[in-house]
């Protein structure tokens, strides 16, 4: 039987650019009023490298890898970076103080409406400032890019947001309370080891599904993703902070409860914009928490990436800081209405 479906046109379709321009035209406009906020601000704008020895070591990220074929014929493994921030946080420990970088990332496995394989991220740091800095700047720019769009609200999938009202701060551990009836830090320990089987006991108090091989971070993600993501940035936009240690991998403790870390992510109409988070400069414990991470991606997808001795050697000379990274794609899917992130990606990815 012959498939007689309709087939959807290329983006380079002239008709189809023509219907995608105008939301390109402002995801422009949104880009050169961030980058003249920056200026203001005393940023300087930096370029990273996008093939990096270490991906990122975070369990769940997964890196498109290439390799390096020198004069000699010698072959070295790269990969193309998830994020600027090993060579950011170089950067900070050479002696910058205020730095953003803006440009592609890559993320291989990812794609659907929020996600694609190649997409623009906003990351920036504040040298000696403390995180709650970087909540400011991220309700500056929900009205900046809302103002360069015309637009009074957010929308995305029935879900409403006004980008001009002060976001609201809600804990990690509240909004577990909130929206599940789960008591999450009652699962952690004074030094923020988890407590698993009290975690999987509870969501089965809640009703919620469970498997017997679920870890805690297992068991963390899906109360996020199925009682606590969904219901955020709703009316205004929701700053989640206070993630348990075991769920900051980057981030330093804060220092009147150890057992939480200083990492905060934005969310409007459900949908996650920013990760921002007070770093962690102690390079022994980075270290470890990458061993960590390591092991866990081993458990699950079977592979693990190597460590960046260079950018552990960095931090142990890296001042303090707090820094940030925001979906720039995102941000202006909500402030031009788009149902998809390849509505505001000027060439999509084959």
């Amino acid at each position: 039987m012959t498939d007689t479906s309709p087939v959807a046109s290329p983006w380079w379709t002239p008709h189809v650019h023509a219907d995608r321009r105008p939301r390109l035209m402002l995801r422009n406009a949104i880009a050169a009023g961030l980058r003249d906020w920056f200026a203001a601000h005393d940023f300087v704008e930096v370029e990273t490298a996008a093939l990096q020895v270490s991906p990122g070591n975070e369990a769940h990220l997964a890196a498109f890898a290439t390799e390096a074929i020198g004069p000699d014929g010698a072959r070295s493994p790269l990969y193309l970076h998830t994020s600027p921030e090993f060579a950011c946080k170089k950067l900070l420990a050479a002696g910058e103080q205020r730095i953003f970088s803006f440009g592609p990332v890559y993320r291989n496995r990812e794609r659907g409406p929020l996600h694609h394989p190649e997409f623009t991220m906003l990351e920036w740091y504040r040298v000696g400032e403390a995180y709650e800095s970087l909540m400011q700047d991220c309700a500056a720019f929900l009205a900046l890019a809302a103002t360069r769009a015309g637009a009074t609200r957010f929308s995305f999938r029935g879900r409403d947001c006004d980008p001009f009202a002060v976001p609201e701060r809600l804990t990690v551990a509240d909004a577990f309370t909130h929206y599940s009836g789960i008591d999450l830090l009652a699962t952690v320990a004074a030094d923020g080891a988890t407590d698993r089987d009290a975690l999987y006991a509870a969501l089965v108090r809640a009703g919620l599904r469970t498997a017997p091989d679920d870890s805690w971070a297992d068991l963390f993600s899906r109360v996020m993703v199925e009682k606590v993501e969904p219901l955020l940035g709703q009316g205004r936009a929701t700053i989640l902070c206070e993630y348990p240690l075991a769920e900051a991998a980057l981030a330093r403790p804060r220092p009147r409860d150890p057992r939480v870390a200083e990492r905060f992510e934005l969310y409007c109409c459900g949908v996650e914009l920013a990760n921002g988070f007070g770093e962690l400069t102690d390079a022994g414990e980075q270290r470890r928490r990458f061993i960590i991470e390591m092991d866990e991606k081993q458990r699950i997808y079977g592979e693990r990436y190597p460590l960046d001795e260079d950018f552990l050697a960095a931090l142990a000379i890296m001042p303090q800081a707090s820094g940030i990274a925001l979906g720039f794609d995102r941000l202006v899917m909500l402030a031009t209405g788009a149902r998809k992130i390849e509505d505001v990606v000027w060439t999509p990815v084959a």
